[in-house]
């Protein structure tokens, strides 16, 4: 089988990691992969920030707990805010499952397409660190915190610009678990009409 074919279907969201930080090759190779995503209109307008030091990791942690803490579930709420939002009202909520490397995926405000090009970048480097039996996970609860001014606070020092909106983010690191196995796929349809 087509060797990017192979790495699709292999791709898993992983979310126990070793401590172990990447090393700087592998980090590089994963966000030109990233940079390397079409876009709309080749505007190549993603921005990419990329937080490894711990310290900050941990208060960025803290800080999402206690603002998803705040916010009161409702009926039709979607289920994997719904569980960011409990969790966090429990206590110990991890929502980067404590990989050593978090990327938050960020796109201009009001841009059309922002969404659609952070999805690219995000997927191209979810399939590179694949490739590289590095383990990753789509994160999505700094983009529904996008307008939280506690979160947007801390984010802005460390690169985010005022005009720029929150499209989503990555954990990566070394997986804990070397191999996970395929899940039977039954959704996303196709139609054909020839």
């Amino acid at each position: 089988m087509n060797e990017v074919i192979q790495t699709i279907k292999k791709r898993r969201s992983v979310r126990k990691y070793k401590s172990e930080q990447l090393s700087d090759h592998e980090l590089y190779a994963i966000l030109e992969s990233g940079q390397y995503a079409p876009s709309g209109g080749n505007n190549q307008t993603s921005h990419l920030i990329v937080i490894q030091k711990e310290e900050i990791l941990k208060e960025l942690k803290d800080l999402v707990e206690q603002e998803f803490s705040k916010m009161e579930v409702y009926e039709g709420m979607y289920k994997s805010l719904v569980a960011s939002i409990n969790a966090s009202k429990r206590g110990g909520y991890d929502f980067y499952y404590n990989a050593p490397t978090l990327v938050i995926a960020a796109n201009r405000k009001g841009y059309g397409n922002a969404i659609a090009d952070c999805s690219c970048v995000l997927e191209n480097m979810m399939l590179a660190a694949t490739s590289l039996n590095i383990g990753s996970c789509w994160i999505n609860q700094l983009h529904w915190l996008d307008e939280n001014p506690v979160i947007r606070q801390f984010l802005i020092p460390l690169g985010l610009s005022e005009e720029e909106t929150i499209c989503g983010g990555l954990a990566l690191g070394y997986p804990e678990l070397r191999e996970q196995t395929s899940l039977k796929r039954t959704g996303n349809s196709i139609t054909m009409v020839r």
